[in-house]
């Protein structure tokens, strides 16, 4: 475990300090905050009620109870439960961490914030994936690097990011199941 939290702690130190960019110093910060996404999320609601009519309450409200279930379990369940300090708060790290954004006082293990938007990317790529096949890579690849960000401006370590993307995704997966199996494939035509 010790060589796991070790390595955990380099690629940090890679992502965090060695691989800096002035371009990614000012995008990172933005990249990683929610509010920048809500033009995201309202075309994304616009297309389900375009799309969907009815359906796209079902469709919406699923997508917000995966994101609120990701959400409850990191924050209010793994992360006290593990008590892993962020690298920012941490005194053995802090004085190397690059910090871009407000550390927080809460615990580091799992991100909430890799762990709510690979929820919103499981749920999109099985939904949405049916409609736009070629496309629905994208979602992991914004979902990716939101988490990336989180790193990068010093909040968490990618051990965070890993635990958060592997609960997001399991929910997000397990919640667009639920949603697929009550609406047949018509539910998109």
């Amino acid at each position: 475990m010790e060589q796991l939290l070790q390595w955990d702690q380099d690629l940090f130190q890679l992502i965090n300090g060695a691989w800096r960019s002035a371009l990614l110093d000012f995008l990172a910060p933005l990249w990683r905050d929610k509010r920048f996404w809500i033009p995201l999320y309202f075309v994304l609601a616009g297309y389900a009620v375009w799309k969907f009519r009815a359906k796209a309450v079902w469709f919406l409200l699923l997508l917000v109870i995966a994101v609120g279930i990701s959400d409850t379990l990191s924050s209010r369940v793994l992360k006290p439960a593990v008590a892993r300090l962020r690298p920012c708060n941490d005194a053995e790290m802090q004085p190397d961490v690059h910090l871009l954004v407000h550390c927080g006082s809460g615990y580091s293990f799992t991100s909430s914030h890799a762990a709510n938007h690979f929820a919103v990317a499981a749920y999109l790529f099985m939904t949405l994936g049916i409609l736009h096949r070629r496309a629905r890579w994208l979602w992991w690849l914004w979902a990716a690097s939101v988490a990336y960000a989180q790193v990068y401006v010093g909040v968490h370590y990618p051990g965070d990011i890993f635990g958060g993307a592997l609960l997001g995704t399991g929910i997000g997966f397990l919640i667009a199941g639920l949603y697929l199996r009550r609406r047949d494939i018509s539910a998109f035509s």
